[in-house]
């Protein structure tokens, strides 16, 4: 039997939707809040929404997207072999140690903004533990380059999440050097809504304030270059070879998986916010969830599509 979301030629379902989706959340943030940083230094320090976003969300929601892919492989506790055995012809290996190394420059350039913070939970919890004081003060002058690093790896990671499907060579679709450009612009889009979201949660104030213009500025040229991407990404289809017309047909051509796109991708994730925003929403709190929420949503929704609609078609 076969459905929209069952079919002979699945090989990923579901779950690595999200935790593709994750993924490009932590990497989103990381690189809003470099960049806010780099452009509004006043705005990001450890008090900034955005950069309190960061730290609680951007781990977070990576550990948790590991998670879900390490319970969705049919042998789960065998994945710590990929953790320390590393494979340069293989794009999950290779992902595996992009996340180790992006986890292990966040963990440092995280502590060095929330220094503070660090020393008065050392100093109530390990008051005896002098190591990471003396470790800080001498990562401390190091913190430009190492932010300057994380932005690179955020990049990476963002893009990443588009050539592990790309991987899959097998499936027209899927094989499309614009997809991980698409998933990283895509995964800004949803570090974009996420900081918007919690700053419509609190204080009031805090909606004019100049990190959240800043999101602001920057929420509607992802948006329009989304956009963009995607009509590349499925002209490429049309200009292709046999293959990818019928990547492109059974995606776009009418059934359950064109009308997700058009109504949920394009119309929910897209048009909606544009639209709003041109109407002049967006600065009461109310507008601020409905639009980020539907541009969340969205996001959310390319992932699914991107996946499903990519595997309908093997060459």
């Amino acid at each position: 039997m076969t459905s929209a979301f069952h079919f002979d030629s699945l090989v990923w379902d579901w779950p690595i939707a999200i935790y593709l989706f994750l993924i490009g959340i932590s990497a989103g943030l990381v690189t809003l809040a470099i960049l806010l940083r780099r452009y509004h230094p006043e705005e990001g320090a450890s008090n900034s929404r955005v950069m309190l976003t960061t730290l609680f969300v951007a781990p977070t929601s990576v550990m948790l997207g590991l998670v879900i892919l390490i319970f969705h492989l049919t042998r789960p506790w065998t994945f710590w072999k990929l953790m320390f055995h590393y494979s340069f012809t293989s794009v999950m290996s290779m992902g595996v140690m992009l996340f180790q190394v992006y986890m292990v420059v966040l963990v440092v350039w995280l502590a060095l903004i929330f220094r503070d913070e660090v020393a008065a939970l050392q100093q109530r919890w390990l008051p005896k533990l002098a190591l990471i004081p003396r470790l800080q003060q001498r990562l401390l002058p190091l913190l430009r380059p190492i932010e300057t690093v994380m932005l690179v790896l955020a990049v990476l990671l963002g893009a990443y999440t588009g050539f592990l499907l790309s991987a899959l060579k097998s499936y027209p679709m899927l094989n499309n050097p614009l997809l991980p450009v698409l998933f990283l612009f895509s995964g800004v889009s949803s570090g974009i809504a996420v900081a918007l979201l919690v700053a419509a949660c609190g204080p009031k104030g805090h909606l004019h304030s100049r990190e959240v213009h800043f999101l602001h500025r920057l929420e509607t040229p992802v948006v329009w270059l989304e956009i963009f991407l995607l009509a590349a990404f499925f002209i490429g289809l049309w200009l292709g070879d046999d293959g990818k017309l019928r990547a492109l047909s059974a995606a776009l051509g009418g059934g359950f998986w064109s009308w997700w796109f058009w109504l949920g991708v394009v119309g929910c994730g897209l048009i909606m916010p544009l639209l709003l925003k041109a109407l002049g929403w967006g600065k009461a709190r109310f507008h601020i969830l409905l639009i980020s929420g539907a541009s969340l949503c969205g996001v959310l929704l390319l992932r699914y599509f991107i996946l499903y609609a990519g595997q309908m078609t093997v060459a």
